[in-house]
């Protein structure tokens, strides 16, 4: 029976990561060939295939399997599940309330400051406050799918590359050790990309706004309408707190405690209990009627939750035999990905049509295992992190820059999809925005950040 992680890498099979696969592959097709039936049954399907990896693991290899199962629920799943609750909660507290003038150099700001926004509330939070008022600014335009589009570029995507709180998979690197200021260091891939998809969408909507009807054009300069107003502002100084705290379990770790026979710091468990305490703080504290205006359920954290508990259990396999190196079964893959462009491109790829979070852990341990096989993790993320930070700057830039290529890449791309078709805006097919968006405007700027970062 395997004592570490990396000796089990070397021991499992290959087809042990399919239920991986599965959930994966139902998460990406099964809200668009079957929507009806994934919406009642997720949590069915999530379940199914946990348990298909999850029995026959315990059945084979008894205490180091719950062993395993109790480090991921402990140290990955249970800390980033409060994070994007906590954030998602006083996210939906702001409501930005007033007229908005929806001409180019209003969207142009609005995109900008979701873009700067998302790096410390999160892409989910930013994109919940924002583009309900950019909907509603506007409203009486004929052309403005492509700014619905190139939000979710922008606010759901790119802008949370500078902090673990941006995005999912730097929350979880930072699990892994990664520092909570290292993502800073990704300003200038974010500012390169972030300028070029601005400028990009700038020459779009020019072009369409010099379409629209004369009557729109000058509508906008007559009348101040209602005032801009911030509803729900104590949850400004809620997200400071999330900051504050997220930002010093990286600083202050305390003592070792042991929870279900797995290694934790005290500074951890703190967080995730300020993180809660926050949580319940802007639910008792907002009015009902700022969460009912920004149309707030629990609903979409709790598809998040039941659908991250399947795949923090199967990915298991794939991160322990990735961490093997070429002592495992994915030895082929180890040995394909070898520069840190191949990485960029790499989990992009795959954060474009499957959830960018297991992406990035996943190519996480493929650097690991390529470089430091056999190296317990937390020496080998430190390694990694003063040694070979190309190598993470590609993949961190890579899973989530790459999840706005489709509307599966990343969780806030179909709600904002939802909403602005809810509000009628007739919103591209998914093969319609691949083709009509991402080829033309993202895959040059992803050239270019490649050509200019890891050439």
């Amino acid at each position: 029976m395997p004592a570490t992680p990396v000796e089990l890498g070397t021991l499992l099979p290959v087809w042990s990561a399919i239920p991986f696969a599965g959930i994966l592959l139902s998460i990406a097709l099964f809200p668009l060939l079957a929507p009806a039936f994934w919406h009642e049954h997720y949590p069915k399907v999530a379940a199914a295939w946990a348990a298909a990896f999850v029995v026959p693991f315990v059945l084979a290899y008894g205490d180091t399997a719950l062993h395993e199962l109790a480090h991921v629920a402990v140290v990955d799943y249970v800390p980033f599940i409060i994070l994007l609750a906590t954030l998602f909660t006083i996210g939906g507290g702001v409501y930005l309330r007033g007229t908005l003038r929806g001409s180019p150099g209003v969207n142009v700001t609005l995109l900008a400051a979701g873009t700067v926004l998302a790096s410390w509330v999160g892409t989910t939070g930013a994109s919940m406050i924002l583009v309900r008022p950019l909907l509603r600014a506007n409203r009486e335009r004929r052309y403005r799918a492509h700014t619905v589009v190139f939000f979710i570029f922008l606010v759901a995507n790119i802008g949370g590359a500078l902090t673990p709180l941006g995005d999912p998979p730097l929350f979880l690197g930072f699990l892994h050790g990664v520092p909570f200021f290292w993502t800073l260091g990704l300003v200038d891939e974010l500012a390169l990309v972030a300028a070029i998809v601005l400028a990009l969408y700038l020459a779009v909507e020019l072009r369409c706004w010099r379409r629209e009807d004369a009557l729109v054009r000058a509508r906008p300069r007559r009348g101040l309408g209602e005032p801009l107003r911030l509803d729900g502002a104590l949850n400004l100084l809620l997200l400071a707190g999330v900051v504050a705290a997220v930002a010093a379990s990286g600083l202050w770790h305390g003592r070792e405690l042991v929870v279900l026979g797995v290694h934790q710091s005290t500074g951890n468990l703190v967080r995730d209990a300020v993180l809660l305490v926050l949580l319940a703080a802007s639910w008792r504290l907002t009015s009902p009627r700022v969460r009912e205006d920004n149309g707030f359920s629990w609903e979409p954290i709790r598809e998040v939750a039941i659908l991250f508990g399947g795949i923090f259990a199967t990915i298991i396999p794939a991160l322990a035999m990735l961490r093997a190196g070429e002592a495992g079964a994915f030895a082929p893959v180890i040995r394909h990905v070898r520069e840190p462009a191949h990485f960029f491109w790499a989990s992009g790829t795959l954060s474009s049509f499957l959830d960018n979070a297991p992406t990035y852990l996943a190519f996480l341990s493929t650097a690991l295992g390529r470089l430091y096989p056999g190296v317990p993790e937390p020496a080998a993320v430190a390694r990694l992190v003063g040694e070979n930070h190309g190598f993470l700057q590609a993949i961190a830039t890579g899973s989530v820059f790459m999840g706005a290529n489709t509307y599966i890449g990343n969780a806030p791309n179909f709600m904002v999809k939802s909403i602005a078709e809810e509000a009628g805006v007739p919103m591209p097919s998914f093969f319609g925005y691949i083709a009509r968006y991402t080829v033309p405007v993202l895959l040059p700027a992803f050239g270019i950040a490649t050509w200019v970062f890891f050439g």
